[in-house]
């Protein structure tokens, strides 16, 4: 178990932020819930975003003032959205074959643990006390065309979430693009997992540490 320092990193703010960055203008976006949710507060300017959550709503806009929530206007983590003109509602199951017919760009997703090939672990530890959370993140990783990851980097007890091979049950077998957490942007290559960005205060020893299993950087990086 490792430690890591409050005053370093990125902000769970600046995470979604960074993210939604990466994401190429008129993409159709699934947010996961959790840290993934915070995506649909920002879309970089001059871009079209268009967000979907999973229980019928294309064009989530972002969280809403505490005085203008409406009950009856919220994504799949229960928590009250807006609306983006043109938005529109639909089926449960219309949702869904949008997301298993390939329809969707880009989602984003927690995570529990990643694997250096890309495996994700969302839903369970898979200890007999647990209370699964499947959702629809099985769908999401075999639909969606692109799998980015957003998480803290180490669990509350600060054991890494990055590691050589999952010992969680699997939500889906080298499917993560890209990691997004508060100390770096990582991608997920075929020859192993590449620093694509170091979070501020953070060298790449220290992120290191804080990993399972090795990380390399690219030559740019290097340079």
């Amino acid at each position: 178990m490792v430690e890591t320092a409050k005053n370093i990193g990125w902000s769970r703010a600046e995470m979604a932020k960074k993210t939604a960055l990466d994401i190429p203008d008129g993409s159709y976006v699934n947010l996961g819930i959790g840290i993934p949710e915070m995506v649909a507060d920002f879309v970089p300017e001059g871009r079209e975003l268009i967000y979907q959550t999973e229980n019928g709503l294309l064009g989530m806009g972002k969280v809403p003032e505490k005085e203008n929530e409406d009950r009856e206007l919220v994504n799949a983590g229960k928590k009250c959205v807006t609306t983006i003109p043109g938005a529109s509602y639909f089926h449960h199951a219309d949702s869904f074959a949008m997301i298993r017919g390939g329809h969707i760009d880009i989602c984003v997703l927690g995570a529990m643990q990643v694997s250096k090939d890309g495996d994700l672990a969302n839903w369970s530890t898979g200890a007999k006390n647990a209370i699964p959370a499947v959702g629809g993140a099985m769908d999401l990783v075999a639909g969606v065309k692109r799998i980015f990851v957003i998480t803290q980097h180490v669990t509350k007890h600060g054991d890494p979430k990055i590691i050589e091979k999952c010992t969680f049950p699997l939500t889906g077998k080298q499917v993560v693009e890209r990691i997004y957490t508060n100390l770096a942007v990582i991608d997920v290559k075929d020859n192993g997992l590449f620093v694509r960005e170091l979070g501020p205060g953070v060298d790449f020893d220290y992120l290191q540490k804080r990993t399972g299993t090795k990380l390399n950087l690219y030559s740019e990086t290097m340079a």
